[in-house]
């Protein structure tokens, strides 16, 4: 019998631009079954989801390859449920496909694994007293590094979105970085093989980590 790892985008599935990553690594070994939690509403309903001031900020890619900005703290219940629906069908293994963070967050059936509870500490392991950068989809998500690094002296940020930036950008933002950092990551799910190359012309040398990349790696261990 084929395995399952149930996958769960803030956006809408299918992730046709990350699930090849992640499928890469697992090598054939789960099936990965994907659900997005803006699945089926309509613009006005996800116009709804907007942040507040205040608010915890979160972006992702919908079907017709645009971006929606959502508030997690409104986009909660939602993933509730999609969590609940994954258990409901014996999903043993459910993928969070966001590096942002969910305090709180559980299943108690299956095994929800969170980038934002693996993420950090393996890159401030691989940092090793290096300076890290890091790139993330929008401006104002800078003011949510210290729930996220806490652990860790501030890193230095830049802005540039998967879904809506081009290579001029990704580039303008490494070179913000660049005299200031060592290692860059790309913090958010939604980056993939040519984003780290554009960072990785620019940087002059500096190590580039993927963030759906490393999740894939290890998510394939647990399989």
């Amino acid at each position: 019998m084929t395995k399952q790892l149930g996958m769960i985008t803030i956006g809408q599935a299918p992730r046709t631009d990350v699930a090849p990553v992640i499928e890469k690594y697992l090598e054939g070994r789960a099936e990965l079954l994907q659900v997005g939690v803006l699945d089926e509403l309509s613009a006005t309903q996800i116009a709804a989801l907007a942040p507040e001031p205040g608010e915890y900020v979160l972006t992702s890619r919908l079907q017709d390859g645009s971006a929606a900005i959502v508030s997690r703290e409104k986009i909660r219940p939602l993933l509730n449920q999609k969590i609940r629906e994954f258990e409901a069908i014996g999903v043993p293994n459910i993928l969070l496909l966001c590096t942002g963070s969910f305090p709180g967050l559980r299943s108690a059936k299956v095994h929800l694994i969170e980038p934002d509870r693996i993420i950090p500490p393996a890159v401030q392991a691989m940092a090793d007293g290096r300076r890290l950068g890091l790139i993330g989809p929008l401006p104002e998500q800078a003011g949510q590094l210290d729930l996220k690094f806490s652990s860790l002296v501030q890193p230095a940020f830049a802005a540039a979105s998967p879904y809506t930036s081009g290579e001029s950008e990704f580039r303008q933002a490494t070179e913000s970085l660049k005299g200031r950092v060592e290692l860059i990551l790309l913090d958010c799910m939604g980056y993939d093989e040519r984003h780290r190359q554009w960072v990785a012309n620019a940087s002059a040398g500096i190590p580039v980590i993927l963030s759906n990349a490393l999740m894939g790696k290890l998510v394939a261990e647990m399989v």
